[in-house]
């Protein structure tokens, strides 16, 4: 059953935002947050690479669902900027972070600074880029040390997945850089790939074949 609210986002089952801009949703209730950390934190190898001054850059906001994941296994300073076209309300990201009590803190931490551009949450200094990533990411003047790739599906978004795109995300990537993403699409392998990213499949989450990951080595 979707539940329908002015904002671009209706809820299935009362609990999951789905855009509808791109019939996608934000996230599983059977798990989303344990497929934010096997996917973007474990697929970056993270925490454990996180030293003060690790930079996580981000395609794709959404409900703040990854940061607020990195934001609770951070325990020194890191910086984390996203990139994303279509922000939620401060209502919709409510009753969102809501499905994710043990993250509470945190999010009344973020939803307190929203819409940025500057978020603090937890030991992260977040910064919220809006507008069309083909745009702001060639613009922006920082590499990370890790990304998480988290657009909507590539067959209903496929700008935010577009070879251009891939190509930028490695030219901001810094020497021994990584990325992961939850989709394996060969299109987006191949442009990783071609972006200097030593690409691997790796176990999806639950019952998804496959995810994709690399580090930069070019």
């Amino acid at each position: 059953m979707h539940e329908h609210d002015q904002s671009g986002v209706d809820w299935r089952d009362g609990a999951v935002p789905v855009s509808r801009r791109f019939d996608d949703p934000y996230f599983s209730l059977n798990g989303g947050l344990a497929e934010t950390r096997h996917v973007f934190l474990a697929g970056n190898d993270l925490p454990a690479r996180l030293r003060p001054g690790f930079h996580v850059a981000e395609t794709g906001f959404g409900t703040g669902l990854n940061l607020l994941a990195l934001a609770q296994v951070a325990t020194v300073p890191v910086r984390f900027t996203s990139f994303e076209a279509f922000p939620l309300t401060q209502d919709d990201l409510s009753r969102a972070h809501a499905a994710f009590p043990e993250l509470a803190d945190l999010a009344a931490e973020l939803r307190s600074g929203w819409p940025g551009p500057n978020l603090r949450v937890g030991t992260v200094e977040a910064q919220l880029i809006l507008g069309d990533a083909r745009e702001t990411l060639p613009r922006w003047t920082r590499r990370a040390d890790a990304w998480f790739l988290d657009g909507f599906s590539p067959a209903r978004n496929p700008e935010l997945w577009s070879d251009e795109l891939m190509a930028e995300v490695a030219a901001h990537t810094a020497p021994g850089g990584s990325f992961a993403t939850y989709t394996a699409a060969g299109h987006v392998r191949r442009a990783l790939a071609a972006g200097g990213f030593a690409v691997e499949r790796a176990p999806g989450f639950a019952g998804k074949r496959h995810m994709s990951r690399g580090r930069l080595t070019a």
